[in-house]
């Protein structure tokens, strides 16, 4: 039954009026040919097809493929969680399947093609039991400091059943089963992940950031990481895919911020912009101390607004101190925080950042925090326009992103900061 459905919430804005009625009577009417949710394209016809292409591969309780190299730990039931190795029932090097650094050039179906391929098998193991003897245990772990593609053979204790599993806090993947036993040709490990793994003294955050100054990919250190690779012995424990991606993420961040708020101010400001999965990013970096902010716009029948009647919008941000408590945006912006560090330490400059980020219906399913660190890498990369005031700086953002620069004022920290915080001066 149809109705007029609106939501509004103290940091939504009322700006698209749409009519809806309940999402399984309009799969039901639509079948994808209709577009009745709003989206561009229909995501359960995209993963339909995806499915369909490795349906007959992954019938089976036995499955032989070249892992990317790729492994998932699980969260549901921590400290008691499902680990174990992600395999596509298919040879030769598929590094390309769990290396998001490299995904910018895809499309979202690719994206959906490969990951689906991706059969995820579960083993439960205590997070404190990283030496555990059990070569399910010993082999997943070997997975994770795996340099290039192996060979992997297992067999499950039942078919591998499921969707494809999509989060915007971790890369999807396709079905899962329990995993009897599993077996893996001699890998050859990443040799700066092997070295932190042999030291048993050093801090895991301390691992990481030297992995990273090393030139690992980001994506690398997260799944070692996660398998508990790196720390002081006594302390290594299993972490959850999801929890490491954010965590590394956050790590690397905060050790490159600390050299940004050495640094000198910028001398202008600054608006990088990209456009990606129907994802518009501009970022404004003003002349003045450390601050950063993330805001993201969803438009109605996007991931974190599906029902919703109007744009919803949310901030998390931090001034120079930093923040005690974890983003309320979550992994995203932490990811994005990253990248901005990286941009002025490379430079030896200190701003403020502002990112703004609007997702529309063109974003059919989420694909993973990934997106937003490589999508304002990419914005970062490209050139920039320069102005003298952040007047004129918010007027070309006007230009470039749909949503009013009223709104996006009324809902910044930072920029309202800017704009209206008299300083000494202006005196």
């Amino acid at each position: 039954m149809l109705q007029n459905t609106k939501f509004y919430s103290n940091n939504q804005e009322k700006l698209l009026p749409i009519t809806k009625q309940e999402s399984t009577s309009l799969c039901a009417l639509c079948r994808g040919t209709k577009f009745l949710c709003g989206k561009s394209r229909c995501p359960v016809i995209v993963k339909y097809h995806s499915r369909d292409k490795v349906k007959s591969l992954i019938d089976t309780v036995r499955i032989g493929g070249s892992s990317p190299p790729s492994v998932f730990i699980g969260r549901i039931g921590y400290p008691k969680v499902s680990i174990g190795p992600m395999i596509p029932p298919i040879m030769g090097d598929t590094s390309i399947i769990d290396t998001p650094e490299l995904w910018l050039n895809k499309s979202i179906d690719d994206i959906v093609d490969f990951r689906s391929m991706l059969i995820r098998g579960k083993h439960t193991v205590d997070v404190y039991n990283v030496e555990s003897s059990n070569k399910i245990v010993e082999y997943t772990r070997e997975l994770a400091l795996a340099k290039n593609s192996v060979f992997t053979d297992a067999i499950f204790s039942k078919k591998p059943r499921g969707s494809i599993a999509f989060y915007d806090d971790a890369q999807p993947h396709g079905p899962s089963a329990p995993i009897r036993k599993f077996d893996i040709s001699n890998p050859k490990y990443e040799q700066h992940i092997e070295k932190a793994f042999y030291d048993t003294d050093l801090k895991s955050k301390d691992a990481i950031f030297n992995l990273y100054n090393d030139g690992v990919r980001i994506s690398k250190i997260q799944r070692a990481f996660s398998v508990g690779a790196f720390g002081v012995k006594k302390l290594r424990r299993f972490v959850p895919t999801r929890w490491s991606i954010t965590a590394v993420d956050s790590n690397i961040g905060e050790n490159l911020m600390k050299n940004t708020k050495t640094y000198p101010w910028i001398n202008e400001f600054r608006v990088y912009y990209h456009n990606q999965f129907d994802n518009r990013w501009a970022v404004l970096m003003t002349p003045s101390e450390w601050q950063y902010e993330l805001i993201e716009a969803w438009y109605p029948n996007t991931t974190w607004n599906p029902y919703g009647s109007s744009i919803s919008i949310f901030n998390s941000y931090e001034f120079y101190k930093g923040r005690t408590t974890y983003a309320e945006i979550g992994g995203c912006y932490y990811a994005a925080r990253l990248a901005v560090n990286e941009v002025l330490n490379k430079e030896r400059r200190q701003a403020g950042a502002v990112i703004l980020r609007e997702a529309h219906p063109g974003y059919i399913m989420p694909i993973g925090v990934w997106n937003v660190r490589e999508s304002v890498r990419k914005a970062l990369k490209e050139p920039y326009r320069k102005f003298d005031t952040l007047n004129q700086a918010l007027v070309f953002v006007s230009e470039k992103m749909d949503i009013p620069l009223q709104r996006w004022i009324r809902n910044s920290a930072i920029l309202k900061n800017q704009l209206y915080q008299k300083r000494l001066e202006d005196f």
